[in-house]
């Protein structure tokens, strides 16, 4: 029996203005919008891949009737071409969208005024008559002009990628990336995109190089698989894999046969694209900032020269009997040790728990050095571990990367030719430095000058790669002092002595502390709203606290229902809710507006002064729609403007995870503790956030999930060789 070919139906076309996003899945372009056609007064809902469309554009929609049983008639999408729009009327909405950057509503009605329907060739094709526009400069005008050929440039980028499923602002990104060149990169190398643009991991640029025709088990494909394994396990904080393990993650990753995968990365390592050390696979940046900053370190210390040679031979008593009388403190056995340490070994680590009077030993360290006139530098890892030295020690303080200015590219302005001006440099936080930046401020230390490195080992490693802190410790080259005694205040205070109890295994003292609350609920979702009215009702009404500038949430993780994604919702719509009239921005299921509490995701050295850095907090102090961009006042209190398309850069942060503490430090913190966050519940990171409060804890959640978080010890150590390379 012949069996019939089925008939194929022409789709429908719909043309139609785009009034509204409903929804935008910003992954895979999925988006439900409202459109009005020129029949009826309905709004019509379109559904599909709507990739780079935006409120105001006339739309040419391909695709099909259907009938959704909760929402009703609506109009699936395959494809769609803008189409300039025809009345004056439409181009008035058009341009008045913030589509264009420069031309907001009041610009667009003034245009439209002015050009009537000529509007649109006029700045396709004399955009210098904008100029004859009353308030529109050269300046203005220029930007337009700039900002209309982008969008066009921008369009066809977008029609193209549509059908790789690339999300909006990855395609934006693709093209600030490589202009006019962007689709010859994508269509001929796309694992390119991986390394080059961020945001696009190897799964994207898989994705697109299968849509483009490379194929399955290409060598291309094999190579770039093993260094993305190899970048996801930096992400995991491994400096390098052992070679079998990277073989066998890469040949499930790449879902190819094990064997295919042993050729190729000798390949890759020929090519120099991969380093191989005996039975170590790094990729080059991580071996040759681990090689680099052992080099570095025993250079410091093996150098003949002191530039505080001073203390080599001074008289202790009399130096610490001046030291008293200058702060009214005696310091402890360990304290004096360290103290000692610091000022006659040219490389010292200082580690100890909270209340163990860290904070008193650097200060007196920096009150020795400076009554010898020495030159000091004090850094941490984060602006406001930076703010709290500063007030600490009353020297100026700075993070590292602005330490060092770093410059787009990451490059150091200071290194081992161009070394900083200093006899000591004491590094606070230092369990938050990874490898890349600690080899990067390392060898911007001058010969002879002390390098002190401050920290607590037993909180959580690095985001970053590596564990240099922990690794610096178990290397017998390296002096070091750890403070165990805790201090009589101290020890009166809950959140002391119960982040000690933690870091030991032992559950956290409840009854009769004043600083140290559990507010015990089993589900999941109910823990997330207690939580919310924790944070913006109860803390405020015993304590007065304000809940968005003095009261952190620290999630175990971002996901969840009780994570700090979720968390971040629920308290921006009782901290910073929607107003009508107040100008707001929606980026996929997020909305950001003024007041909001924000923090950067990625390293950006092209913002502000000196960069913006993976970590920074600020709030939200301007909105345009018309000039497409927002303003951040960071706590460095710097103003930073980022356009748009760049606010994949910003997370809220209400509630961040407690990896995205470290180095800070708030008046009240509130963790959220529940049986989903099982994998994540581990002692360093529930000792972590205890650490970041400095009057105040409040859990809320599972006594299980609790006693879970207490038991567990984080499972296996990172994959480093600085220990073994500094000779231990």
């Amino acid at each position: 029996m012949v069996s019939k070919a089925p008939v194929s139906k022409s789709p429908h076309v719909l043309e139609a203005v785009l009034e509204r996003l409903t929804y935008v899945n910003e992954e895979t372009g999925y988006t439900v919008a409202r459109v009005a056609t020129g029949s009826g007064t309905d709004l019509l809902t379109v559904v599909g891949s709507l990739l780079g469309a935006q409120p105001g554009e006339s739309l040419r929609l391909s695709g099909w009737w259907s009938s959704h049983p909760q929402y009703g008639r609506q109009f699936e999408v395959i494809s769609y071409t803008t189409v300039l729009p025809a009345t004056i009327q439409g181009i008035r909405r058009y341009l008045g969208s913030g589509l264009v950057k420069g031309i907001g509503p009041v610009f667009a009605e003034r245009i439209v005024d002015h050009f009537g329907l000529d509007t649109l060739d006029v700045i396709e094709e004399s955009p210098e008559r904008l100029i004859e526009v009353p308030g529109l400069g050269p300046k203005r005008t220029a930007k337009i002009t700039s900002a209309w050929a982008e969008q066009k440039a921008i369009k066809e980028v977008m029609v193209f990628l549509q059908g790789v499923g690339v999300s909006t602002s990855i395609a934006v990104r693709i093209y600030k990336k490589y202009g006019d060149s962007s689709i010859a990169v994508v269509k001929n190398s796309p694992y390119k995109l991986a390394s080059d643009v961020w945001g696009i991991g190897f799964k994207t640029a898989d994705t697109i190089a299968q849509a483009v025709g490379i194929p399955h088990d290409s060598p291309e494909r094999v190579k770039a698989g093993l260094q993305y394994t190899l970048s996801q396990a930096t992400d995991n904080g491994h400096c390098f894999l052992p070679a079998d393990t990277l073989v066998s993650e890469a040949a499930k990753i790449l879902d190819v046969p094990e064997g295919l995968v042993p050729s190729c990365l000798t390949s890759l390592v020929e090519e120099e694209g991969v380093v191989r050390e005996d039975d170590a696979v790094y990729l080059v940046p991580f071996h040759r900032a681990e090689q680099s900053l052992a080099s570095s370190l025993l250079r410091l210390l093996s150098d003949n020269s002191d530039r505080l040679g001073q203390f080599a031979a001074v008289d202790w008593d009399k130096a610490l009997a001046w030291l008293h009388q200058r702060t009214g403190q005696t310091l402890a056995p360990e304290q004096e040790q360290a103290v000692r340490l610091a000022l006659t070994s040219k490389v010292a680590v200082l580690t100890g728990g909270p209340g163990c009077g860290k904070s008193f030993t650097v200060r007196s360290i920096v009150e020795l050095a400076a009554a010898k006139r020495a030159k000091i530098q004090l850094v941490a890892p984060t602006g406001r571990a930076a703010k709290r030295l500063a007030e600490l020690t009353g020297h100026p303080a700075a993070t590292v990367h602005r330490l060092l200015k770093l410059q787009p590219g990451g490059d150091a302005s200071y290194d081992r030719d161009n070394p900083l001006d200093a006899d000591l440099l004491v590094v606070d936080e230092a369990s938050m430095l990874d490898l890349i930046l600690a080899n990067k401020l390392v060898k911007a230390v001058p010969q002879g000058a002390h390098l002190l490195l401050v920290g607590d080992v037993d909180q959580l490693p690095s985001v970053g790669a590596g564990e240099v802190l922990r690794d610096l410790l178990a290397a017998d080259a390296i002096p070091r002092v750890r403070l165990t005694q805790i201090f009589r205040q101290a020890a009166q205070s809950g959140v002391v002595t119960n982040a000690h109890r933690v870091n030991q295994g032992r559950p956290p003292l409840l009854d009769g502390m004043t600083d140290f609350f559990l507010f015990p609920c089993d589900d999941t979702e109910a823990t997330a709203a207690l939580t919310v009215d924790v944070v913006c009702t109860r803390i405020g009404r015993k304590f007065g606290l304000d809940p968005r500038r003095d009261v952190q949430v620290l999630a175990p993780m971002h996901r969840g229902p009780a994570g700090a994604g979720a968390l971040n919702g629920l308290l921006q719509q009782q901290l910073t809710p929607g107003r009508e009239g107040l100008p707001e921005k929606r980026l996929g299921g997020r909305v950001f507006r003024v007041g909001d509490k924000v923090t950067q995701i990625r390293n950006n050295y092209d913002k502000g002064a000196a960069g913006v850095f993976n970590g920074t907090v600020g709030v939200v102090t301007g909105l345009s729609p018309e000039e497409q961009t927002l303003t951040v006042r960071t706590d460095e209190d710097e103003l930073i403007e980022y356009d748009f398309d760049e606010l994949d850069e910003l997370a809220h942060a209400y509630a961040i995870t407690i990896h995205r503490s470290q180095g800070s430090e708030y008046p009240a913190v509130v963790i959220p503790l529940t049986t989903s966050a099982w994998m994540m519940l581990q002692r360093n990171l529930l000792y972590t956030a205890i650490t970041r409060a400095k009057k105040l804890v409040v859990l809320v959640g599972s006594r299980r999930a609790l006693a879970a978080a207490v038991r567990t010890v984080s499972a296996g150590r990172r994959h480093t060789a600085l220990t073994r390379r500094l000779g231990s």
